[in-house]
């Protein structure tokens, strides 16, 4: 097995292109012309499930990826937004009060993006990349099933042939909707929408490496150019003029009230990235660096919200794309962006013939994978208690609204991680002539410490049970650091073995820790009796 070279060392400028060989350039074409066929539709498509201009995905397929390709890690991901951040804004624009309309991109769109940026920016000069990833997989597959099912459900209007987007009311929203829109059905939108729905099916099914999503969207074009499909009443998308990312400021206006949905964005956009690039990655590709990734990340969304995109983060599908064609570096998402740069400036017209039912299709396909029942049912089998997180937690998601359900689901990793630290870990050696050893096998938080004290103080009581005991030593030789919190505790331990008439012994307290313990007059008490080893 190939070992790969540590992630700090690389360049932190175009770090995939290091060592470049020329034998990838064509494979790197070919992923890039592969990714650009599934990546675009697909950008434009979750533009809409936020109510906003088909242009704002296109934006995203441009300015985010060529920033990520500049400063990212991983040679093969692919980043533009997802399902789960496009359905973020939607819920993060209604509960702030903004109005998203498929005529006019909003500059409050520019202000959520820049703070999605700022947040991750934040986040990475506190250097919290591997603190964030703390998230465990029952948390986010909830919040992936409660995102799945909210966009599926409410794309079902637009299949129909209703103009609405529901989806950032929220599931039982998007459901009403759905009741709503049934009697007012298109029958030539309908059965549209159910042949696209069944072709990318059977695309996804039998034929993964054929860009199902651009033969769909071409043939949707195709049949309103020359089928007649505008008599009948199938509604068109927004009429698309020539597209290209131009800076614009942002909005004030609602500020605050984006801001609780820009930290939820924020945390699944690191939490997806990192989890794309760490699943596309090849054994002899350098690391994942969680810091460097989570830079990239903010850098994208930064640079991209001056230019109107959606909050960017990577995205599984078009990565898996890109990965299976061959891609070798960053340079791939290059000629992405340069693809969907030519589609913005001289297609616009064509998109512009794309029936909304197409681009529906093409969401709710895309989203129907997040409900993974296979994880579900994992879940059950291994973990009674992962498999209710998961369900509280799309619970949540389909009745308080998935910016809870993302607020939940940090409350409920945090109380899992806490819970795990409260354990106290130790193993008591065998007592012999009057002693004990008690040995720490982890180190010791505010959160555990007296939990172990109380386990050290119940095997010494053990060990008195079965005779007598005069001293126990404790061997710290895992603390490399210590806080006053702990050295309190040991304090304390010390008084009760004391008043249990047992001597306490210090053993292997590594040096760093030791210099700190012996701050305190406790600690130089202990040592000038010769009780620390």
């Amino acid at each position: 097995m190939t070992s790969a070279p540590p992630a700090p060392r690389r360049a932190w400028l175009l770090p995939t292109l290091a060592g470049y060989r020329r034998a990838w350039l064509r494979p790197d074409i070919l992923a890039g012309l592969s990714a650009g066929a599934v990546v675009v539709p697909q950008a434009m498509a979750y533009a809409t499930i936020a109510n906003l201009p088909v242009e704002a995905g296109l934006y995203t397929a441009i300015v985010p990826m060529a920033v990520y390709a500049l400063l990212g890690g991983s040679r093969a991901m692919s980043v533009s937004t997802t399902s789960t951040i496009a359905t973020l804004t939607a819920t993060t624009f209604v509960s702030a009060g903004v109005v998203a309309n498929s005529d006019q991109i909003p500059r409050d769109l520019v202000t959520l993006t820049l703070l999605v940026g700022v947040a991750l920016l934040v986040a990475r000069l506190m250097r919290l990349g591997s603190l964030v990833e703390i998230i465990n997989k029952p948390t986010l597959l909830g919040i992936q099933i409660g995102v799945g099912a909210t966009v599926a459900v409410g794309q079902l209007p637009k299949l129909l042939g209703e103009t609405s987007a529901p989806t950032g009311g929220g599931f039982v929203h998007s459901v009403n909707a759905v009741i709503a829109a049934v009697p007012q059905a298109n029958p030539v939108t309908a059965i549209l929408s159910a042949v696209s729905v069944t072709a990318l099916f059977l695309f996804k099914r039998f034929l993964p490496r054929v860009p199902g999503p651009l033969i769909v969207v071409a043939a949707g074009i195709l049949l309103v150019a020359f089928g007649g499909l505008r008599d009948a009443g199938v509604e068109l998308i927004t009429p698309v003029t020539r597209a290209f990312p131009l800076p614009t400021l942002p909005s004030l206006q609602h500020v605050f009230q984006l801001i609780p949905g820009a930290l939820a964005i924020a945390v699944m956009a690191f939490l997806e990235s990192a989890a794309v690039a760490r699943g596309i990655r090849d054994l002899d590709d350098p690391r994942i660096d969680s810091n460097r990734e989570l830079f990239a990340t903010a850098a994208a969304n930064v640079v991209g919200g001056w230019f109107q995109t959606l909050p960017a983060a990577g995205g599984f599908s078009q990565s898996a794309v890109n990965k299976a064609a061959g891609a070798r570096s960053q340079l791939a998402a290059l000629v992405t962006v340069a693809l969907a740069l030519l589609i913005g400036l001289f297609l616009g017209p064509v998109i512009s013939l794309l029936p909304q039912a197409t681009l529906a299709a093409l969401v709710f396909v895309a989203v129907f994978g997040l409900v993974d029942v296979k994880d579900l049912v994992l879940l059950w089998r291994i973990s009674r208690r992962d498999f209710a997180v998961a369900m509280v937690t799309t619970v949540i998601g389909l009745t308080a609204g998935l910016l809870a359900a993302v607020g939940v689901g940090v409350l409920f990793t945090l109380i899992l991680v806490l819970n795990a630290l409260n354990k106290p870990r130790v193993r008591a050696e065998g007592a012999a002539d009057g002693a004990l050893t008690v040995v720490l096998l982890g180190p010791l938080y505010t959160a555990n410490v007296l939990a172990t004290e109380q386990s050290v103080l119940d095997a010494a009581d053990a060990a008195r049970a079965d005779g007598a005991l005069t001293e126990l030593t404790l061997d710290c030789s895992t603390l490399q650091d210590i806080s006053i919190t702990v050295i309190l505790a040991l304090r304390d331990l010390d008084r009760e073995l004391a008043g249990r008439g047992i001597r306490l012994r210090v053993r292997g307290l590594p040096e760093p820790a030791t210099a700190i313990a012996e701050r305190t007059s406790w600690f130089r008490s202990l040592r000038d009796d010769g009780r620390v080893d």
